[in-house]
Parts: C-alpha cells; sequence; structure tokens
C-alpha cells in the first residue's frame, strides 16, 4: 500500500475567511475585472514587495512574454536557452520569432554569457535568459552583450519571486522582466503572471495590449490582447503576499535540511545559496550521477514515486527535444552539452511550506543510503 503522496509542491493558499470577507466586496461592487480596486492595488503592493517601479498583472505568465516581445517590436531571431519551462520558447514562436538556443553553465542552470556571442546574427533582435529555479543570471555580462550588438533582454523571471543581488531586485535587469503566479510557483493567484517595466509611458502602453489595445472608450491604439486579471484573483494575490515570507522560510528550512543530508552522499549534488542573494526557495533540484551513486536518475526518481513521493524530472526533456524545435540548428545535442547533461540527471525534490519534518525524513531515506 502506498503511503500518503508528497507532492512536489503545494499551492499557498489564503485564509478562507479572509477571502470570504473580500469576495462579499467584489461582490457588493460588481466590479469583477478590467482593473477593478483590489487589481490596482495588488500592483501597487506587488511594485513595493518586488522594490521595482512598475507591475502590470497578467491573467498568466505565459502572456506577458508575448506581449513584451510584441511591445518592443522584436523580430527575426531571439537567442534563449533550451533549459526551461516549455512557455518561454513558445511565446517566441508564437511571435514568429526563431528560437536560437545556446548552452548553459553547470553552476547555475542559467543561459552562459560566453556563448551567447558565437549565436548572434545579422537576424538576431534579442536575448531571452531565464532565471532557472530562481537562481539569478550573469545579468551583467549578459547586459554588455546586448549593449554591444544593440539587442534587447527581455527575462522571463518565472521563478525568480522576490530574489534581489545585494539587496536590489533581479527583476530590474534588462528591458523587461516577467513572473508567473502559477498555483505552482512560491507565490500564486491561482492562474496569473505579471510583466515588470521601467518607466510610466512603458506601463501605460502594456497596460493598452494587454487590453485590446484600447487607449480608451473609442480609441485603440495597437493590436492588442486580452490578458487582465481579474478581481477574485487580484484578491487572492493581495492575501498571499501577507504570508509569502513566511512560506519563503519555511521553505529555506527544507533546504537546510536537504542539504545538511546531502552533504556527504557519494553521486548526489545540489547548489548551495549564491553569496548576496535573496533565494525565495522555489525548488530543490539534485543531479544524479549514475556511476558513482549506483544508481540511475530514472531510477531513483521512479524509486521516489513507486512510495508516492512525487520529485520532477524539471527540465527533462529539453525544450529543444519537443517536435516543434528540435529541427533547429541550435537544437543539436553537440550545441547543448551542459543542457543534456543537467537534463539526464535532475530530480527536483518535494519543495513547499506544507512539508513537515517526518515528510522530509521520508524523502531523504530514499536517497541518503
Amino acid at each position: 500500500m502506498i503511503k500518503d503522496r508528497i507532492t512536489v509542491t503545494s499551492p499557498l493558499l489564503p485564509n478562507l475567511e479572509e477571502l470570504h470577507v473580500m469576495l462579499q466586496k467584489i461582490w457588493e461592487s460588481k466590479w469583477i475585472t478590467n482593473n477593478g480596486s483590489f487589481h490596482k492595488l495588488l500592483e501597487k503592493e506587488l511594485a513595493d514587495y518586488l522594490k521595482v517601479p512598475y507591475v502590470s498583472l497578467f491573467t498568466n505568465g505565459t502572456l506577458p512574454l508575448i506581449t513584451a516581445l510584441q511591445a518592443l517590436h522584436i523580430t527575426g531571431e531571439v537567442i534563449t536557452t533550451p533549459y526551461s519551462f516549455v512557455a518561454t520558447t513558445h511565446a517566441l514562436w508564437w511571435n514568429g520569432i526563431k528560437p536560437v538556443f545556446v548552452d548553459i553553465e553547470w553552476e547555475t542552470g542559467c543561459i552562459d554569457p560566453t556563448k551567447i556571442e558565437a549565436a548572434i546574427t545579422p537576424k538576431t533582435t534579442a536575448i531571452m535568459p531565464v532565471h532557472v529555479y530562481g537562481k539569478p543570471c550573469n545579468v551583467a555580462a549578459i547586459q554588455k552583450i546586448a549593449d554591444k550588438h544593440g539587442l534587447k533582454v527581455i527575462y522571463d523571471a518565472a521563478h525568480a519571486f522576490g530574489v534581489e543581488v545585494d539587496g536590489k531586485s533581479i527583476l530590474l535587469a534588462g528591458d523587461m522582466s516577467t513572473l508567473s503566479f502559477h498555483a505552482t510557483k512560491v507565490y500564486n493567484t491561482v492562474e496569473g503572471g505579471a510583466m515588470i517595466m521601467q518607466d510610466e509611458q512603458t506601463k501605460r502602453h502594456i497596460d493598452y495590449l494587454k487590453n485590446f489595445g484600447f487607449k480608451n472608450e473609442t480609441e485603440v491604439i495597437a493590436p492588442g490582447i486580452n490578458s487582465k486579471m481579474d478581481e477574485i484573483r487580484a484578491a487572492i494575490g493581495l492575501l498571499n503576499l501577507q504570508q509569502v515570507d513566511l512560506a519563503i522560510e519555511a521553505r529555506h528550512q527544507v533546504a537546510i535540511k536537504y542539504r545538511e543530508a546531502l552533504q556527504n552522499v557519494e553521486g548526489i549534488s545540489f547548489w548551495d545559496d549564491m553569496p548576496g542573494v535573496r533565494h525565495n526557495y522555489g525548488y530543490f533540484p539534485i543531479f544524479v550521477d549514475a556511476a558513482r551513486y549506483g544508481m540511475t536518475r530514472d531510477e531513483l526518481y521512479f524509486k521516489m514515486k513507486e512510495d508516492g513521493i512525487l520529485g520532477r524530472r524539471y527540465f527533462y526533456p529539453l525544450i529543444s527535444e519537443f517536435s516543434t524545435y528540435r529541427g533547429l540548428p541550435s537544437a543539436s545535442r553537440e550545441n547543448l552539452p551542459i543542457a543534456h547533461r543537467m537534463a539526464d540527471m535532475v530530480i527536483c525534490l518535494p519543495m513547499h511550506h506544507l512539508l513537515s519534518d517526518g515528510d522530509v525524513e521520508r524523502i531523504l531515506n530514499h536517497i541518503v543510503k
């Protein structure tokens, strides 16, 4: 008999009584979407929490990526990573843009800046890096390349809620950053997302684009899309913002337990915290060296799964391995050796704020010999 399942993540949920009070206000106002009071308040409170100048809320985390590409008039080719959730590259494809994959760093899982320049062609217009597992990219090196070649930089920061480097939000890097507030993330609005921008004019333009391009009742300034967040999810977001720091600290304590138990396990490696970085502990990836551990990644993964421990091989397979993209020249295995190595070795262990000491012990009992 399989024991109770331990899921790879668990959603942060607001107190139902507090949510009911906010729902009552929505019901009384009958204003349930289209820039209502909770929507406006959440944008302001998120900007304060994240230490960024402007936030524009979206109905999910993919649409701000698609909209950022539209807003910056990105065309041709965009250099990106194969080691991410597939939405990163789908956003390019939906805009008629050719993704160009470059390899990643073993130390972070993020795009390797030293590989970017060799991939630039006359058709390259932007770079789209990903802060993988919330670990910051080398934003200084990426920006230096972008400035040298006149390229835009859009960061997929879906995993990087609240991440800071030396007290400064990682979301300030590049021309724009996008966030996901999906239920699986550290902070969620059930479904949702956001775009971070640097100035009021860009914020206004993005707000037009996510509302069909309407500037006012009778004027449409661009072919926009409908990607607004509704009031109900904004209310959930406001309540979750009040408890996200406690949830992050609970995740931090789980990470400490994992590291203490795994530090001397032959064939299992993991990342420590980066100096000067405020992490959000959204994920805890381990990497299985089969030759040294005596078991392959998949053998360990399925062994855990049989006992109801639902880790995740995240990101496996690579985006470049999916049928839509595998024919691209940059998708060849030879071009992406580090990304393939990481994808073949990774298991993200369960990581969320509700894991008990018993849960953690049960997980570790499958890994520590």
